[in-house]
């Protein structure tokens, strides 16, 4: 009797370990497998989240299909205490293995909530936005101007929270000194920037920030940016340029970027300066001559006057007869790019076409019924 007793036990005993392995391989591939994820989602984990309420959140999401087996997974791979705050965005179809590393690996937040500021040529401005998963696209939530607007109410809200990111985005043609003036307003930066940096020495792009960050080193970060762009593109410069040295092709670019916003006619302008430097002509461009009226110091906001054009100042172009001594601004990289790889034309004149961008000429004849045609756009525009 005990002999039977002993073998049916053995036998519950094997079938449970079968079962029990079963179990595991099986939780081992759901933890594993594509998720049921069909679009990807923004996920948020507050300060002092647990996995078990992650792991709800996750459910309640669609995101995974069952929570025990994602918190064991994540227990059983050594990640269930490295749960990081922050906004994460899921993949869709991201197993439950991939969305663990994903909340447990740290770093900046990937998707949700942050603010940018903005630093233009014209003006300064503060946005709050939000990515919307579904598109992968950012949503305006707010936006204003910090010197003159009371900060909106889902600005406060947004600054309270702690995985909201920060973001300065300068735009191409602005000066160092503008640049400076606007980060004394970005409030998540501390410290005072001793000096002016160089014109034409800070690259424009979108920089990370933190809260508490000096404000000298975003400075230092602009400046090396544009010292690697500079540099590579000297070092695949075209030949035959009659600039001596980098600084010139950085004093030339910030030009190209004053006079023209259109992408396409970088080149082209590129190539009517190239052109005049090697003839001996003088540059005669309006943005140097404001340059040296406003010393990059704000915008003028106005037309230039014949005594300013006639004005005898270092960069004063229809006056010197070369580069001024200094850029006019800070150029971009396609600016840049521009200045050492011209279009191969004939070309030495434009003048705007009333389309925002410009007519092209390579003899005065053709210059000035350019000119005409624009002076006919600007009175027809006046008496409107």
């Amino acid at each position: 009797m005990w002999r039977h007793i002993a073998s049916n036990a053995l036998t519950f005993l094997v079938v449970l370990i079968f079962l029990l392995g079963g179990v595991i391989l099986w939780g081992q591939n759901e933890y594993v497998t594509q998720g049921p994820l069909d679009e990807q989602i923004c996920l948020r984990v507050k300060p002092g989240s647990t996995m078990r309420g992650v792991s709800r959140e996750l459910e309640s999401l669609g995101a995974i299909t069952n929570g025990s087996i994602f918190r064991v997974g994540s227990e059983y791979s050594n990640k269930k205490s490295q749960l990081k705050a922050g906004s994460w965005l899921i993949p869709e179809g991201s197993s439950m293995s991939q969305i663990t590393d994903l909340i447990t690996r740290g770093g900046a937040s990937t998707c949700g909530t942050e603010v940018v500021y903005r630093i233009g040529v014209t003006k300064s401005e503060v946005q709050v936005r939000e990515l919307d998963p579904a598109t992968d696209r950012y949503v305006e939530k707010a936006a204003f101007d910090p010197a003159e607007d009371d900060q909106p109410e889902a600005f406060k809200t947004v600054r309270k929270q702690q995985d909201t990111r920060y973001r300065v985005a300068v735009a191409e043609g602005v000066t160092s000194w503008q640049i400076v003036d606007a980060l004394a307003r970005v409030d998540v930066l501390e410290g005072d920037v001793a000096k002016v940096p160089p014109e034409g020495s800070l690259a424009p792009d979108s920089y990370e920030v933190s809260v508490g960050q000096d404000r000298t080193s975003v400075i230092e970060k602009m400046r090396q940016s544009q010292d690697l762009i500079l540099a590579a593109a000297w070092e695949n410069r075209a030949d035959g340029l009659p600039l001596e040295n980098p600084y010139e092709a950085l004093i030339l670019a910030s030009i190209i970027e004053k006079e023209t916003g259109v992408p396409e006619e970088r080149g082209q302008v590129a190539s009517v300066f190239t052109n005049r430097l090697n003839r001996g002509m003088r540059l005669q461009t309006d943005p140097t001559v404001i340059y040296g009226v406003t010393k990059g110091q704000g915008v003028l906001g106005r037309g230039l006057r014949q005594s300013e054009l006639r004005a005898e100042t270092p960069w004063n172009t229809y006056v010197i007869d070369a580069l001024p001594p200094t850029p006019i601004a800070n150029p971009g990289r396609a600016s840049i790019e521009a200045a050492v790889n011209p279009d191969d034309t004939n070309f030495v004149f434009f003048v705007a076409d009333g389309t925002g961008g410009h007519a092209f000429a390579e003899t005065l004849e053709e210059h000035n019924k350019n000119v005409a045609k624009w002076r006919e756009i600007e009175a027809k525009r006046a008496s409107e």
